[in-house]
Protein backbone atom coordinates (compact mmCIF):
# COMPACT_ATOMS: atom_id res chain seq x y z
CA UNK A 1 0.00 0.00 0.00
CA UNK A 2 1.34 3.60 -0.90
CA UNK A 3 1.59 6.40 1.63
CA UNK A 4 -1.05 9.41 0.76
CA UNK A 5 0.37 12.66 1.04
CA UNK A 6 -1.46 15.71 1.91
CA UNK A 7 -0.01 18.04 -0.77
CA UNK A 8 -2.10 21.10 0.49
CA UNK A 9 0.55 24.26 0.06
CA UNK A 10 3.38 21.78 0.91
CA UNK A 11 1.79 19.90 3.61
CA UNK A 12 4.33 17.40 4.48
CA UNK A 13 1.42 15.19 6.43
CA UNK A 14 1.34 11.60 5.18
CA UNK A 15 -1.01 8.69 6.16
CA UNK A 16 -1.23 5.16 5.44
CA UNK A 17 -4.51 5.41 3.97
CA UNK A 18 -6.71 7.67 2.10
CA UNK A 19 -9.52 8.23 4.51
CA UNK A 20 -7.12 9.67 7.36
CA UNK A 21 -5.36 11.96 4.30
CA UNK A 22 -8.86 13.69 3.45
CA UNK A 23 -10.01 14.19 7.03
CA UNK A 24 -7.22 16.11 7.59
CA UNK A 25 -7.26 18.46 4.43
CA UNK A 26 -11.11 18.56 5.64
CA UNK A 27 -10.57 19.60 9.23
CA UNK A 28 -6.71 21.05 9.10
CA UNK A 29 -6.31 23.23 6.28
CA UNK A 30 -8.60 26.49 5.81
CA UNK A 31 -11.27 26.28 3.24
CA UNK A 32 -10.92 27.75 -0.36
CA UNK A 33 -12.87 29.47 -2.67
CA UNK A 34 -14.09 27.91 -6.12
CA UNK A 35 -12.77 30.16 -8.71
CA UNK A 36 -15.54 29.17 -11.14
CA UNK A 37 -18.89 29.75 -9.19
CA UNK A 38 -17.65 31.23 -5.81
CA UNK A 39 -18.41 28.46 -3.21
CA UNK A 40 -16.25 28.27 -0.03
CA UNK A 41 -15.26 24.61 0.45
CA UNK A 42 -12.59 22.15 1.63
CA UNK A 43 -9.40 22.13 -0.04
CA UNK A 44 -7.98 18.87 -1.63
CA UNK A 45 -10.10 16.11 -2.38
CA UNK A 46 -13.42 17.76 -1.91
CA UNK A 47 -12.19 20.80 -3.79
CA UNK A 48 -11.33 18.55 -7.04
CA UNK A 49 -13.93 16.63 -6.74
CA UNK A 50 -16.28 19.87 -6.67
CA UNK A 51 -14.31 21.52 -9.59
CA UNK A 52 -14.84 18.41 -11.75
CA UNK A 53 -18.58 17.37 -11.06
CA UNK A 54 -20.23 20.57 -10.91
CA UNK A 55 -17.74 22.30 -13.91
CA UNK A 56 -17.20 21.91 -16.78
CA UNK A 57 -13.12 21.12 -17.55
CA UNK A 58 -12.75 24.30 -20.07
CA UNK A 59 -14.42 26.68 -16.52
CA UNK A 60 -12.01 25.27 -14.31
CA UNK A 61 -8.92 25.70 -17.16
CA UNK A 62 -10.22 29.42 -17.91
CA UNK A 63 -10.82 29.77 -13.81
CA UNK A 64 -7.39 28.37 -12.74
CA UNK A 65 -5.09 29.42 -15.97
CA UNK A 66 -4.59 25.00 -15.55
CA UNK A 67 -2.63 23.04 -18.52
CA UNK A 68 -4.00 19.81 -19.64
CA UNK A 69 -1.62 18.52 -17.27
CA UNK A 70 -2.57 19.93 -14.08
CA UNK A 71 -6.21 18.81 -15.20
CA UNK A 72 -5.36 15.13 -15.71
CA UNK A 73 -3.57 15.19 -12.73
CA UNK A 74 -6.37 16.49 -10.74
CA UNK A 75 -8.40 14.07 -12.16
CA UNK A 76 -6.14 11.05 -11.32
CA UNK A 77 -6.19 11.69 -7.49
CA UNK A 78 -9.66 12.56 -7.49
CA UNK A 79 -10.28 8.76 -9.53
CA UNK A 80 -7.70 6.96 -7.46
CA UNK A 81 -9.15 8.12 -4.41
CA UNK A 82 -12.98 7.22 -5.74
CA UNK A 83 -11.61 3.67 -6.62
CA UNK A 84 -9.64 3.56 -3.19
CA UNK A 85 -11.08 5.54 -0.34
CA UNK A 86 -14.26 4.37 1.81
CA UNK A 87 -16.08 8.15 1.21
CA UNK A 88 -19.37 7.63 3.21
CA UNK A 89 -16.45 6.80 6.40
CA UNK A 90 -15.50 10.01 6.25
CA UNK A 91 -18.68 11.62 5.73
CA UNK A 92 -19.82 9.70 8.84
CA UNK A 93 -16.85 11.24 10.31
CA UNK A 94 -17.15 14.66 9.65
CA UNK A 95 -20.72 14.60 10.18
CA UNK A 96 -20.07 13.41 13.72
CA UNK A 97 -17.09 15.30 14.47
CA UNK A 98 -19.57 18.57 13.43
CA UNK A 99 -22.84 17.30 15.24
CA UNK A 100 -20.37 17.19 18.84
CA UNK A 101 -19.29 21.04 17.93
Amino acid sequence: MSPWACGIDGCSAVFDAPEPAILHQTTEHARCECQVCGAILPDGYFAIRHAFEEHSRAEYVRAYGASAAEVRRRETVKDRLEAEANLELVIERLERAAASE
